[in-house]
């Protein structure tokens, strides 16, 4: 291999290891039909009320997105909703649910709520709740 492919081949490598290793499952976008559909077919909901601004939402988003990427069971048991706090602070959910504010991670089987976390971002805390989540 002469220098000039290999050079080629490390700046392909480093640009593309970092999307992989951040390809995680999606994540639906919320709205009410979304999340009254999930709940009804017995489904259970991770709700994640965040902001793109919001330093501990991303804080909370690469724990999650670590969680998810190392234990496919997650995905599996639980349908992960994403809630745009900039569009739905003022809503319905956010009173029925008395989410107090962005950064809030709640997990809801039917009309149960199985838990909740207010701007935390601790991966032992975090992940807990979505052990929550799993089956039996």
């Amino acid at each position: 291999m002469n220098r000039r492919d290999f050079l080629a081949l490390t700046a392909t490598i480093t640009l593309v290891a970092p999307m992989a290793a951040r390809a995680t499952p999606a994540s639906v976008a919320y709205s009410p039909e979304a999340l009254q559909s999930a709940l009804a077919q017995g489904q259970t909901v991770f709700l994640d009320f965040k902001a793109d601004w919001c330093t501990t939402c991303a804080a909370q988003e690469r724990v999650i997105d670590a969680l998810r990427s190392a234990d496919p069971a997650y995905d599996e048991a639980i349908t992960f909703m994403q809630v745009d706090w900039d569009q739905w602070k003022g809503s319905q959910i956010v009173k029925d649910l008395s989410v107090p504010r962005r950064s809030t991670l709640i997990l809801l089987r039917g009309k149960t709520e199985l838990g909740r976390i207010v701007a935390g971002t601790s991966h032992g805390q975090i992940k807990e709740l979505l052990d929550r989540g799993l089956p039996g």
